[in-house]
């Protein structure tokens, strides 16, 4: 392995899976910090631990142990991922959504400010960190955060977090990514949308929708994460510190149900889903963020558009469904993904 030794914060989880096979993929030694995967996550399915330098169970929340496992393992880079990410869940347990996402990452920028391998780190918070006043444009890096759900405002808070210590502390090159909903193979989170219509086709069953007209920028994993890495080499480079929004094309702002006609329409068979109209916790209908800035100053571009990325979606579901090996079916996707050449929007 050559390149920067990237530690990973949140490695168990869905995007942190996928980063860890696209680091591997680039060439670079990668390590993990994390809790113990959901059942049937990506990162158990595919043996991921067996591609780890080091493979940490720890709970951000301990500031110590946090510490102690960054200077450990000595990265270059630091990816903090780890995070309560469900807005329906954290009206269940909002003291903890809070303590993970907002003393978690004051834990993770203190050991990498003490750190003294680390020369870069990326916080990633979310799309939902903006003040959303309900409009078709989408918001740029400039514009006021603001927050409802205990989610939101938890990562809302974090992202304040991560603006004062990158302005108050010598230490890494920081930057902060701001990425919206991603979508990709072996997502197993309760309440989202892509791994219920899978989980609802795989049994034939019709899927149930909670807010099919609301509009999100559907992205997929893997154009997520080279947005994060792309974010990192350039702070690698001395440049790239600051907020980021990491979008898709302009052709994946679409509505759930299109989402769900597309997915069920790559399924076949007799794969359908119809409208839950109970009562269900408030969720923004209409988010949308403006990349403009990461296409202008570091060159970026998302490789699939929204077609891409629910079909690559849906046949990844399927192959693994037919009893393929899931790590198999990921590196061929990253392979692909490798290969391809950024769309021009």
């Amino acid at each position: 392995m050559s390149g920067p030794h990237y530690l990973v914060t949140g490695h168990t989880g869905f995007k942190g899976a996928w980063l860890v096979m696209l680091l591997r993929a680039r060439g670079h030694k990668v390590s993990g910090l994390a809790l113990d995967p959901l059942p049937g996550a990506l990162f158990a399915e595919a043996r991921l631990d067996e591609l780890l330098e080091n493979d940490l169970r720890i709970d951000i929340r301990d500031g110590q142990a946090v510490r102690e496992a960054v200077e450990a393992v000595q990265p270059d880079v630091v990816v903090h991922m780890a995070a309560q990410p469900l807005v329906r869940e954290s009206y269940r347990i909002p003291v903890d959504t809070i303590m993970t996402n907002v003393v978690g990452t004051l834990n993770v920028l203190e050991a990498a400010r003490m750190t003294d391998s680390v020369a870069a780190h990326l916080v990633v918070t979310t799309d939902k960190v903006y003040q959303n006043v309900g409009r078709a444009e989408g918001y740029g890096e400039h514009e006021p955060l603001g927050a409802a759900d205990p989610y939101s405002t938890s990562k809302a808070m974090a992202d304040l977090l991560a603006q004062s210590w990158a302005r108050s502390f010598a230490g890494p090159q920081l930057a902060i990514a701001r990425g919206g909903n991603v979508i990709g193979g072996g997502d197993v989170s309760a309440d989202r949308l892509l791994p219920d219509l899978m989980r609802a086709f795989v049994d034939g069953k019709v899927a149930k929708l909670r807010y099919p007209y609301s509009v999100r920028p559907w992205q997929h994993v893997l154009d997520c994460l080279d947005g994060y890495l792309t974010i990192t080499e350039a702070l690698l480079d001395g440049r790239g510190a600051g907020e980021w929004n990491v979008g898709p094309s302009a052709d994946s702002f679409v509505t759930v149900a299109e989402v769900a006609d597309r997915a069920a329409s790559c399924w076949g068979q007799t794969a359908a889903w119809e409208s839950d109209d109970g009562a269900h916790p408030s969720e923004a209908t209409l988010l949308s963020l403006d990349p403009s800035k990461i296409q202008r100053d570091l060159a970026w571009r998302s490789r699939l558009g929204f077609p891409q990325s629910v079909d690559w979606t849906v046949e990844w579901a399927k192959a693994v469904d037919s009893g393929e090996n899931p790590r198999d079916v990921s590196f061929r996707q990253i392979d692909d993904y490798l290969g391809r050449v950024p769309s021009g929007d």
